[in-house]
C-alpha cells in the first residue's frame, strides 16, 4: 500500500493498515507524483501495489500515470478517496473530475461503487485485474450497507438492474444510486447500478436503451467528460439514437458547505433527479 500523508488521519483505516503491515505500507509523504512512480517501480518488480491517494491529489501525477503506469500497461490499484464533492473542503479537494480524465487514458479502468459493500467488492475486482484500476468512492459515512465477511469480487465491467419501470431508465454512477432509487419510486423508473465507467457494460446498456424511450445519467462527477459523455459515445457507437440527459456536477467550481446542501443545490438530490427528469 503506497499512501499519501492527508490519507493517513486517524480513522482512515491506513492508519491501522500501517501499524498490523508495517512492511507492506509506504508513506511517501505529500509526494503525489512520486507515489505513483514509486508505485510503477513496485509493480515492474512483480508487486501488486495499491496506491491511496484523493480523487483531486492524482490530478497532479497524471504525466505519471500516463507515461509510468498507462504506457507500460502495469498492475495497480488507484484507491481514489474524496471523489465527488466533499463539503467543508471546499473546491480545492473536491474529486469531481477523475471519471473524466481517467476513462480516456488506455489501459486504466474506472469503478464507481454504490455504497460500503460495493466499495469492498470492487477494491478486490480491481486487485484481481493485471492492469491500472481505479475505484472512486466519497469522503464520509456510506448508506449503512454491511461489507460482505470475505473478500468477494464482483465482476469486472458489468453493472445491474435495481428497479424495473417503464419509459424512463436512470443509470447510476456510484453512490447517486440511492437518491437515484428514491426518486424512481415517483417516477416509475427503472434504475440500472451501472458501476463502471469504462470499461461500460455494453450489453447492459443496449438492453436498457432498446427497452425505454428516455436514458437518465446520474453521476457525482463532472458531466462534461463524465460517464454520461461515455454513454453518449457509446451510443453514437452503436448506432441508437435515444434522448439522453446527462445529470451530475456543473461545469463551474462548487464552493465549500455541507455535502447534502451540495448535492441539492447541484439538483443531485432524490428531489432534484425528479424534478430534472
Amino acid at each position: 500500500l503506497v499512501g499519501i500523508t492527508p490519507a493517513m488521519r486517524e480513522g482512515s483505516g491506513m492508519v491501522e493498515f500501517h501499524q498490523r503491515f508495517p512492511k507492506r505500507y509506504y508513506d511517501v509523504g505529500i509526494a503525489e507524483q512520486h507515489a505513483v512512480t514509486f508505485a510503477a517501480g513496485l509493480a515492474c518488480e512483480g508487486l501488486k501495489p495499491v496506491v491511496a491517494i484523493y480523487s483531486t491529489f492524482l490530478q497532479r501525477a497524471y504525466d505519471q500515470l500516463i507515461h509510468d503506469v498507462a504506457i507500460q500497461n502495469l498492475p495497480m490499484v488507484l484507491a481514489l478517496d474524496r471523489a465527488g464533492l466533499v463539503g467543508a473542503d471546499g473546491a480545492t479537494h473536491a474529486g469531481n473530475y477523475d471519471i473524466a480524465y481517467l476513462r480516456c487514458i488506455p489501459n486504466v479502468s474506472v469503478a464507481c461503487p454504490a455504497d460500503e459493500r460495493e466499495c469492498r467488492q470492487l477494491l478486490t475486482t480491481a486487485y484481481q485485474q493485471n492492469h491500472a484500476v481505479a475505484v472512486r468512492y466519497p469522503r464520509g459515512a456510506g448508506v449503512g450497507a454491511e461489507p460482505l465477511p470475505d473478500l468477494s469480487a464482483l465482476a469486472f465491467g458489468k453493472g445491474e438492474v435495481r428497479r424495473q419501470g417503464e419509459r424512463v431508465a436512470l443509470l447510476a454512477f456510484g453512490t447517486l444510486l440511492y437518491p437515484a432509487l428514491e426518486a424512481a419510486e415517483r417516477l416509475n423508473a427503472t434504475v440500472v447500478n451501472m458501476r463502471w465507467a469504462k470499461p461500460l457494460d455494453m450489453e447492459l446498456l443496449l438492453q436498457v436503451a432498446a427497452a425505454h424511450e428516455v436514458l437518465v445519467t446520474i453521476e457525482e462527477g463532472a458531466v462534461m467528460g463524465g460517464a454520461g459523455s461515455a454513454v453518449l459515445e457509446a451510443l453514437a457507437a452503436a448506432g441508437i439514437a435515444v434522448p439522453v440527459l446527462q445529470l451530475g456536477l456543473p461545469d463551474r467550481f462548487v464552493d465549500h458547505g455541507d455535502q447534502a446542501f451540495l448535492l441539492s443545490q447541484c439538483g443531485l438530490d432524490a428531489k432534484g433527479i425528479e424534478h430534472s427528469v
